[in-house]
Order: C-alpha cells, then structure tokens, then sequence
C-alpha cells in the first residue's frame, strides 16, 4: 500500500483529537439511542482497536477494550492539559454522526496552514540543494527579491525563517501541531 493512501494512527497521548470510546456503565440510561458508529477497519493495539470513521469529517477512534461500535458508547475525556482540544474533537465528532454542520478544526488557522507548507517546502528545497535566493524567487517571483539588496533584504530573513522552521518541524517539531495553543 503506497504512504500517500496509509491511514496514520495517532495515539491520543500524541493527539488529542483522538476520540476515545468505551462501552457505557450500565447506570448511564441512553435517553435516545443512536444509530451504531460507523467504522472503519479497525486495527488492534495494545491500547484497544484503532478506526478511522470517514463519514462527515474523518475522525480517528480508539475503541477501549470491551467496546463495540454496535452498542451503547462513551466518551473518555482524562482531565490533562489537553482537555479542551479533546471536548472539541468529541463535539465535532458529535456533529458529524449526527448530520449537523461541522465546525473547522481550530488548531491551525489557514495562515498557520500556508505557513506551514511553505516551511516544508523551503527545508525541502534547502534540503535539495536550493539557495535561500533560490527558494524566494520560487515563493515571491524574481521581480520582487530583485527589487531589494538581497543581503539586507527582508524576504531573505523570511526564507532563512521557514528553512529553519521546516528544519524543526522535520526533527520531530511536527508532534505539536496536533495540539491546541493555550489561551491566555
């Protein structure tokens, strides 16, 4: 199966828009039943079953041991720092099973998102033998690093920034993107 097509399996520890499930006590009375969650293949760990429900929105579950998509389920939310990332992801995966609109994922803006590609594609860039005046006339268009002394040139030190910031994404700085920022 090629990489491109592999479903990636986090761990909740990793990510924590994992939703996690467990078979509901037997004192929690469902007012009104739902329809069983829609999975799919799930994969076995040592945490439990890993699924992905693409329906909606995709949504990686982790089925605790005991659970069954077909019966009566809960949320497991631990109370950590990440508390409030996981209620969202649970509310959006709420949502989505429940045909309502999905509101987007607030961890990354889409100017986080443009950001981040082109990191990646300065490291890669850098990586691949490119200079930094290489990289900004690919980005920005000769005309506008011509306009400017390259040397004190304030695209220049964005370039230097995104190669840097790929490089730290690429050594395992990636991780924190699944996570919320605090809020002040």
């Amino acid at each position: 199966m090629s990489a491109l097509t592999q479903d990636v399996l986090w761990s909740p520890l990793a990510d924590p828009a994992v939703v996690t499930l467990m078979p509901s006590p037997d004192f929690l009375s469902c007012e009104s039943p739902t329809a069983p969650v829609e999975v799919g293949t799930p994969r076995e760990s040592p945490q439990g079953f890993h699924a992905i429900r693409d329906r909606g929105i995709a949504t990686q579950l982790l089925l605790l041991p005991a659970s069954a998509a077909s019966r009566s389920l809960t949320a497991l939310i631990p109370l950590d720092t990440q508390t409030l990332g996981r209620v969202e992801a649970l509310v959006r995966f709420w949502r989505s099973c429940h045909g309502r609109h999905v509101p987007p994922d607030t961890r990354m803006t889409v100017q986080q998102r443009r950001r981040l590609r082109l990191m990646m594609q300065a490291a890669d860039g850098r990586t691949n033998g490119a200079s930094y005046r290489e990289i900004a006339t690919a980005f920005y268009g000769t005309g506008r690093v011509a306009s400017n002394p390259w040397k004190t040139s304030s695209l220049r030190d964005t370039v230097i920034g995104l190669v840097k910031g790929g490089a730290t994404l690429i050594a395992g700085g990636y991780l924190q993107l699944l996570r919320h920022r605090p809020r002040a």
